[in-house]
């Protein structure tokens, strides 16, 4: 039930801010899928960067 609730408060505050954007909603949404996007693939290269440097720090104590 209060999952539900929760939904449905979520559902009213999306739609509140979409019409408090209006026409500029698809610049804001586009901006916040961006930066998202930015930082998660910086932090996936980040850990890549650190998984390589281990393994290779590890052959050459070998």
């Amino acid at each position: 039930m209060f999952k539900f609730i929760g939904l449905g408060a979520a559902l009213v505050l999306a739609l509140v801010i979409a019409v408090l954007a209006g026409d500029y909603g698809p610049w804001y949404f586009a901006w916040l899928v961006g930066t998202t996007m930015i930082v998660l693939i910086s932090a996936a290269g980040a850990v890549m960067f650190d998984a390589q440097e281990s393994a290779s720090s590890n052959k050459s104590e070998s």
